[in-house]
C-alpha cells in the first residue's frame, strides 16, 4: 500500500514519513526513472507476469479466427498493454496505456497502468482506478458476476477487472475509506477464493489494523493451511487481544516463532525496517519478517501490552539467534 506523507515512517524511527525518509525516497524514485529512461531498450531480467497472458490470448484468437472474426479494438487496446508491461521505462509504459485507450477507451488495465504509475494525486488515482474497474465490468457482462462466481482469474478475460478492483482497494484503504476497501478485498476473495493475488494478506492486515477481530478470525479459519507469517503471527496478536497473557495465547505465540523466528526482531526495534521492502519473501526467512512488521507493525503497536507480552515470551527460544529479550519503554 502506499505510504501517506503524514504516516509513521516505514524505517521504524517514530517520525512522520514526511520529516524523515520523503524526500530521500523521492530522490531514489527520480533517479531510478531516469536510469530506467536511459535504458530503454534493455529488457529487465525478470518480465512481468501479466506478460505471461498474451500467449494464452493468442490460443484464443487463433481459435476465434477459424469463424472469420474480425480482431476487434479491445484485442488491440491489449495487445498494447502486453507491450507496455515488457518496458521497463515508466515513460514508455504510460505512453503505450495512453495509446491504448485511444485505441479503445474501454481498456480497463490501460486506466489500472495510469492509475499505478502516473497519477499525481490519490484522488485522481482513485477515479483511474474506479474507471478501471467499470470498464472491466461492462466487458465481461453481469452474466459472468452470476456463473463465473469461484473461478475468477482462472478465466484470461476476468483478470483486468481483478487487477482493478485490487488497485482500487488498496487505493481507498489508503484514502482512509476502510469499510469500502475490506468489502472490496471481501469481493475479491469471494469471486477467486484460489486467491491468485494473495488479496488475503492485505484483508488480514485492515482487519487488524481495523479491530474487526471477528471477521479476522473468520479469515484465518478459512485458510487455516496457511503457513505465512502473517496467518501465524496474527494468529498470536489476536489471540493476545482476547484473552491476554495465558496458556491459550502462548501456545499461539509459540508456534508462530516456530514459524518465523526472525519477526520479533522488527517489531520491537531490535532490528531496523530497511527503506525499501523486499521483492521475494520465503517461508520462515527474514525477507519475510521484514515485510510482515512493515504491513502489521501498527497493530502490535497499537494493541496495548502487546509488545511487552511479546518481548517477555520470546525468551532465548527464538531459534538461538535472536538476542536476549528487551522490554521496549511505552
Amino acid at each position: 500500500m502506499r505510504l501517506g506523507r503524514n504516516d509513521p515512517c516505514h524505517c521504524g524511527s517514530g517520525k512522520k514519513y514526511k520529516v524523515c525518509h520523503l524526500d530521500s525516497d523521492a530522490a531514489e524514485k527520480r533517479a531510478s526513472a531516469e536510469e530506467a529512461t536511459r535504458s530503454d531498450d534493455t529488457r529487465p531480467e525478470l518480465p512481468d507476469p501479466r506478460v505471461f497472458e498474451r500467449s494464452t490470448a493468442e490460443v484464443v484468437r487463433m481459435f476465434e479466427a477459424r469463424s472469420r472474426r474480425p480482431k476487434r479494438a479491445a484485442e488491440a487496446a491489449q495487445e498494447l498493454m502486453y507491450q507496455a508491461w515488457e518496458q521497463r521505462s515508466p515513460a514508455r509504459r504510460i505512453a503505450l496505456a495512453r495509446e491504448a485507450l485511444t485505441v479503445y477507451d474501454g481498456c480497463a488495465d490501460a486506466y489500472s497502468l495510469l492509475a499505478s504509475e502516473d497519477a499525481r494525486t490519490d484522488e485522481e488515482a482513485r477515479e483511474l482506478w474506479e474507471r478501471a474497474v467499470a470498464a472491466a465490468e461492462a466487458a465481461l457482462g453481469k452474466r459472468a458476476f452470476i456463473e463465473d462466481v469461484g473461478h475468477f482469474w482462472g478465466l484470461l478475460e476476468t483478470r483486468p477487472y481483478m487487477r482493478a478492483r485490487h488497485g482500487l482497494a488498496q487505493c481507498r484503504w489508503h484514502l482512509g475509506d476502510r469499510t469500502g476497501a475490506v468489502a472490496d478485498f471481501q469481493e475479491l476473495l469471494r469471486l477467486n477464493p484460489n486467491d491468485n493475488q494473495g488479496v488475503r494478506y492485505q484483508l488480514a492486515a485492515c482487519l487488524l489494523e481495523a479491530g474487526e477481530d471477528d471477521a479476522l478470525e473468520e479469515l484465518l479459519a478459512r485458510y487455516a493451511d496457511d503457513a505465512s507469517a502473517v496467518w501465524g503471527w496474527s494468529a498470536a496478536l489476536l489471540e493476545f487481544r482476547r484473552s491476554g497473557d495465558g496458556v491459550g495465547s502462548r501456545k499461539v505465540l509459540r508456534a508462530a516463532l516456530d514459524q518465523n523466528p526472525h519477526v520479533p526482531g522488527y517489531l520491537l526495534g531490535e532490528k531496523k525496517l530497511p527503506r525499501h521492502l523486499p521483492e521475494y519473501i520465503g517461508f520462515g526467512d527474514e525477507p519475510e519478517a521484514i515485510a510482515y512488521a512493515a504491513e502489521h507493525g501498527d497493530s502490535w503497536r497499537g494493541t496495548r501490552g502487546a509488545l511487552d507480552w511479546l518481548a517477555a515470551q520470546r525468551g532465548p527460544r527464538a531459534a538461538g539467534r535472536m538476542p536476549p529479550p528487551r522490554r521496549r519503554s511505552r
